[in-house]
């Protein structure tokens, strides 16, 4: 164990002692790349007190702490070398201008590769109509060779260096990245590193019982252990199997044992106390930022370090070994970007946001807030997060979405919600209920995912459109039912474009995709009903995408327009926000400030027309500013009235 006050001087001089060995090792590589040499060892030196600290963190206690420490820096030095000149400068540029992602001109998109283009060479073809939406970073879902049949949507990895060859190569893969960067778009993947599927090749090699790879993943002869882990655990996937362990009867010679598969049984979680493991994974991240990926999605965040006597979640560790790895991107990758994925309490996500850990990070606080105002027509959650929870450190950034490849989790926090007088339990049940379509009054077609019969509790699938409220209005009421769909769309998308941070849209919802039930037909996928929101494409509504009499081009031309307010006006870069009070609870409001800049939005969430006070209006010199969007007018007096589901934008 290495004591904390000597942290520092340990790591200078495990640096002295490990750079000669490496430079030996890597002798032909630095005789024929010497400037590349001096830009590695540059950043490496300014990098690795910070990378040793976390790395010691986590396994100083280790009797082969040292070894495991001289692999590291050897991998991520040759795969420096293997980093192409055109990624090289582009890592001088982010290293300039470190905030680059919270400009107004970001706007990210969303989707899978087949559904939406059948193929890589199909996503290439697709630029113009990316260009043409205003898209500045793309998420491919993920894309990486998975078994055949239930895959998690592509989450189980049998190989973090092949594709799904259906859908192309890691060479056009690599081609299609600097076709990306060539039209001003950031490349974004998955790195799903809390677990790999049961196919890949470590899970094989452990399967035939190899000990270096059995120790890769969380292996058990017994139940003794998962029963003193599971009386802490929490279950994700209960319809599929109890607990958090899958038996495999083939396992030690025959005699079987218990794998620790958090999520999916053909998921194995890595077993990150092994340094072999944060090793291989930072090799294969820096694999990927080579191929010319801007940023990775951290997959399952929060499960990745166990500890027995917890939750398994969120621990001091996990946030450790995320900043190790971003320590490494920072020496051999510094273009990298990290967002993360954390479906947990509010406190918990705010808590692997930062420079040092990930840089932005999706926001779920605020897409389940967005939709439980449209269920209630009421902002007081929302306006109360926003101005509790919405603010981040410098350096940092908000993924702000409204839907995306997964279910709608209610993840407020009772506590907040208690102020209010809310019962959380209470409500979730609500608005499960409500948006599957079971509530009086309800607007949605919505389908439970991860349903527990003893609880009632569940969570949400179902496309934009068709939660709000679109499928109901087109199949069973009428033209103005439509327009309060489209308008909720409309709505809930403006407030994701202006709020601060990078506004995600998940490809389909930009023309009112509705739910797809043809899932139900694929026995891969009939059990899991969050398929009912992956679509494929529809190209030929999209074609429609500029008819404003149709659907595709009421939404399109409405989405276009909240775009372009956003990529037109400077002040919705960077992400200070402060939430005004209404004193009416339909009507949200808050100003964005950016370099001297302000703009007032006001979003009504009520299907009638809202007032707001005068006193308001002059408090905030509403009437010198001029309307940038919206239908709602000021009267003579200035006083607003603000129309049903207007999102009104003053600057």
């Amino acid at each position: 164990m290495i004591e904390r006050q000597n942290i520092e001087r340990e790591a200078h001089r495990s640096l002295h002692r490990v750079l000669p060995r490496i430079e030996e090792m890597l002798r032909p590589e630095i005789k024929k790349d010497g400037q590349g040499w001096m830009q590695f060892t540059s950043r490496l030196h300014e990098n690795f007190s910070r990378l040793f600290t976390l790395y010691a963190d986590v396994y100083s206690d280790r009797y082969d702490f040292f070894f495991y420490l001289e692999d590291l820096i050897a991998s991520i030095a040759r795969l420096w070398f293997s980093r192409p000149q055109d990624l090289r400068e582009l890592d001088i540029a982010r290293e300039s201008n470190p905030r680059w992602f919270e400009s107004n001109q970001m706007l990210g998109a969303v989707c899978y590769v087949d559904l939406l283009a059948e193929n890589l060479e199909g996503i290439r073809n697709r630029i113009p109509y990316f260009k043409e939406l205003g898209i500045t970073y793309l998420h491919l879902m993920p894309l990486f060779k998975a078994p055949e049949g239930e895959n998690d949507g592509g989450y189980a990895v049998s190989s973090y260096r092949e594709l799904n060859p259906t859908l192309g190569s890691m060479e056009e893969l690599n081609s299609l990245a600097s076709d990306f960067r060539k039209a001003g778009i950031s490349l974004v993947l998955d790195l799903v590193f809390n677990h790999t599927s049961d196919e890949h090749l470590w899970a094989e090699r452990a399967k035939a019982g190899d000990e270096e790879y059995m120790d890769f993943y969380r292996i058990f002869p017994s139940r003794e252990l998962p029963d003193l882990y599971e009386r802490n655990l929490r279950e994700i996937f209960p319809d599929e199997h109890p607990g958090a362990f899958t038996f495999l009867p083939t396992l030690f010679n025959g005699r079987g044992g218990w794998v620790w598969t958090t999520f999916h049984s053909y998921q194995w979680d890595l077993n990150y106390s092994n340094p072999a493991v944060f090793n291989r994974m930072a090799e294969e991240m820096l694999f990927l930022a080579n191929q010319g990926v801007e940023a990775l999605r951290l997959d399952a965040v929060a499960f990745i370090w166990k500890q027995i006597g917890t939750n398994c979640e969120n621990l001091p560790q996990a946030h450790a070994l995320i900043k190790a790895f971003n320590a490494v991107a920072r020496i051999a990758a510094p273009a990298l970007t990290f967002k993360s994925e954390a479906i947990v309490h509010p406190d918990d996500v705010a808590k692997y946001i930062s420079p040092e850990e990930c840089q932005i990070s999706y926001n779920p606080l605020l897409m389940a807030l967005l939709w439980n105002s449209l269920a209630t027509r009421k902002v007081r959650l929302l306006s109360q997060a926003l101005a509790k929870r919405f603010k981040l450190k410098p350096g940092t950034a908000w993924v702000n979405y409204v839907r995306v490849h997964d279910d709608i989790g209610w993840t407020f926090s009772d506590e907040d919600a208690s102020i209010l007088g809310v019962n959380g339990y209470d409500h979730r049940r609500f608005l499960n209920e409500f948006y599957r379509g079971r509530f009086a009054g309800s607007f949605a077609r919505g389908l439970p995912f991860q349903e527990n019969p003893v609880t009632g509790d569940c969570r949400i699938s179902g496309t934009c459109a068709s939660l709000a409220g679109l499928e109901k209005a087109l199949r069973e009421e009428g033209e103005n039912e439509v327009e309060l769909a489209v308008r909720r769309i409309l709505l809930i998308h403006g407030i994701i474009l202006t709020a601060g941070g990078i506004p995600l849209i998940y490809l389909g919802d930009e023309i009112g995709a509705l739910n797809d039930y043809t899932y139900r037909d694929d026995p891969a996928h009939e059990r899991d009903s969050r398929w009912v929101h992956r679509p494929r494409a529809d190209w030929e509504k999209c074609a429609k995408r500029n008819d404003p009499s149709c659907i595709e081009g009421r939404v399109y031309q409405g989405l276009q327009r909240l775009i372009n307010l956003r990529k037109e006006n400077q002040v919705f870069s960077g992400g200070e926000l402060e939430v005004i009070r209404t004193e009416n609870d339909h009507v949200l409001c808050y100003i964005r400030r950016y370099m001297g800049k302000r703009a007032i939005i006001f979003a009504n969430f009520a299907d009638s027309a809202q007032g707001i006070p005068l006193r308001i209006c002059e408090q905030y010199s509403i009437h010198t500013k001029t309307i940038l969007h919206g239908s709602s007018k000021m009267t003579d007096c200035n006083e607003i009235t603000i129309d049903p589901l207007d999102f009104l934008v003053f600057g």
